[in-house]
């Protein structure tokens, strides 16, 4: 069976920021929610946007979110972008803000960390109660260990797992994420069992590094962006990524599915707006994400960034979510994260 999950944390937060930046423009000016505020406002462009990232800054969403907002004004597709910060829950704690959002002119940035996050940690408020706006971005994974390692390939981690169980440690962001959900559907394809998962999640990349570096931990996985610096400075060493092939930022690493393990997972980025909004308000912002998306300053965001291009928007992306949303409940009942 294979597990193709698209979860990019870069990416959702890149698709996120698009999305809030969309949700602004296609409201334009108003701060009503509903088709009044629609009416209203449907044939006057979007001025001023409200970009929610539901993260500290200097995260992967917290990167999309002011990226958005920098190629948003630098094209001028809307006067003014403000982003606030909400962490807390994995970004639940945004979502949360979100539901109760009154101004029709707001993108959340979010992406498959959210997804998951909504799910372990019970969350009332739920993205099938947002209105999806575009899938921004992805990225694969990297599955690393310390320099000094004695595991040569995944089988060699995947094998003295099964030997030792909890006494190999792995290390990657929080519990239930991207980096999580990985852990364990390679442990599941090779026929492992969730009990023998020593899963240690952090909150950021750098303490992950961190362990790494200290011997601590045994293998690390996250976005390649974390990882790769680490990886080309010769501190940790790269076993395979995550997606269907190599990629440029990590030449002759091989995909999962390349050194026998049927796993392919992304983490992707995105946006959404408030549920409350109606027809129109979605259109322009939608509109003004996907003018985003065909900026030169955003193509060039996405290289510098090392994020590829995912754009999926409107109607396309509510279907993806939705069976997304299906996929990461059925993983995470699996590795015993949800009952």
């Amino acid at each position: 069976m294979t597990f193709h999950h698209t979860f990019t944390r870069r990416a959702a937060l890149t698709a996120g920021a698009a999305g809030l930046a969309l949700t602004l423009a296609a409201c334009g000016g108003s701060t009503g929610t509903g088709s009044a505020a629609g009416t209203g406002s449907a044939a006057e462009p979007v001025k001023k946007l409200s970009i929610i990232v539901p993260a500290n800054p200097g995260g992967g969403w917290d990167q999309t979110g002011r990226a958005i907002q920098a190629d948003l004004q630098s094209n001028k597709l809307v006067s003014s972008a403000q982003v606030t910060n909400i962490g807390g829950g994995g970004g639940t704690n945004g979502l949360a803000k979100l539901a109760t959002e009154k101004d029709a002119n707001t993108l959340m940035v979010m992406g498959y960390v959210m997804v998951g996050a909504v799910e372990t940690n019970g969350a009332k408020s739920r993205l099938e109660d947002t209105t999806p706006i575009a899938r921004l971005t992805e990225e694969p994974l990297v599955l690393v260990v310390p320099a000094s390692s004695k595991y040569q390939s995944v089988k060699d981690l995947v094998d003295d797992i099964k030997a030792n169980g909890k006494g190999v440690a792995i290390t990657g962001g929080s519990a239930g994420g991207a980096d999580h959900i990985l852990a364990g559907q390679i442990l599941k394809s090779q026929g492992v069992g969730s009990d023998k998962l020593n899963y240690i999640g952090y909150s950021g990349g750098g303490e992950s590094i961190a362990a790494l570096l200290g011997n601590k931990v045994q293998a690390g996985i996250s976005g390649i962006g974390e990882y790769a610096e680490q990886v080309k400075a010769g501190k940790v060493r790269a076993l395979a990524v995550s997606g269907k092939g190599e990629v440029p930022a990590l030449p002759g690493i091989k995909p999962l599915t390349e050194q026998g393990i049927d796993v392919v997972l992304t983490n992707w980025r995105g946006v959404v707006a408030p549920g409350s909004i109606d027809d129109a308000q979605k259109t322009k912002l939608t509109e003004l994400v996907t003018k985003l998306h065909e900026t030169e300053a955003w193509k060039s965001t996405l290289k510098k960034n090392n994020w590829d291009d995912a754009f999926l928007a409107g109607d396309g992306f509510k279907t993806f979510l939705g069976e997304d949303i299906t996929k990461v409940k059925t993983t995470l009942t699996e590795i015993g994260l949800v009952k």
